[in-house]
């Protein structure tokens, strides 16, 4: 999943995003994705314990998202408004993804296809670093992060069935641990606790903030 050259010309701050990530990262994907649910993989029970006795009984379901961090002079992270009319997750902020389908040669495909699907996104402009460890969403997904490097030159055409809005949030911002908080709510008569990271009129929350947690863990332990 590495490519062999960093591209000319990135900024000192996104040439040590991507020397971190590909220290990091994993190179290939996880191969237990239909594995049983346990308590040994990460997600959003970490901060609801409850919620892994409501899934533990239910179907895996892999998915895959991809992580895109545009090589600006200061990275940002590119995340998507999911559409108001969605039947599910409707107007949160996510990334692109979805599930992962058998024509899927991988979880980056996956990621990559569905990327250009919502958003409009061409591999071409992206540039593969790593996968983080999958990711157990409330919902019962299990989500394979595939993070990628995008070039600020990058095009995009929505998809307004699925996506009202794409827009950047700079890494530094996202990857300070003061900026984590920890919110709650009551969800299917359980308290439910989760990672936010508000960013202007912007409520980063749940498996997103999560998946973003894990990034900095990753990456700015």
């Amino acid at each position: 999943m590495r490519a062999n050259e960093i591209p000319a010309g990135l900024s000192a701050a996104t040439r040590d995003f991507v020397a971190r990530a590909r220290d990091k990262l994993m190179a290939t994907a996880p191969d237990d994705l239909f594995a049983p649910i346990n308590a040994e993989l990460g997600g959003d029970h970490e901060l609801a314990p409850d919620l892994l006795a409501l899934l533990a009984n239910r179907p895996v379901r892999p998915a895959a998202v991809l992580v895109p961090v545009v090589a600006r002079e200061m990275p940002t992270l590119l995340l998507t408004l999911r559409a108001s009319a969605l039947p599910t997750h409707a107007g949160q902020i996510a990334f692109p993804g979805g599930k992962i389908d058998g024509g899927d040669r991988d979880p980056l495909a996956a990621a990559l296809r569905e990327a250009e699907e919502e958003i409009g996104l061409d591999a071409r402009f992206a540039l593969p670093l790593g996968y983080l460890d999958p990711y157990l969403s409330g919902t019962g997904f299990r989500i394979v992060p595939a993070v990628a490097l995008v070039t600020p030159d990058y095009k995009l055409a929505l998809n307004r069935r699925e996506v009202e809005d794409a827009f950047e949030v700079p890494l530094d911002f996202l990857m300070e641990p003061a900026n984590h908080a920890r919110h709650s709510r009551e969800w299917q008569g359980i308290t439910r606790s989760y990672y936010a990271m508000p960013y202007g009129e912007r409520y980063i929350w749940g498996a997103t903030a999560g998946i973003i947690r894990r990034l900095y863990e990753r990456l700015y332990p």
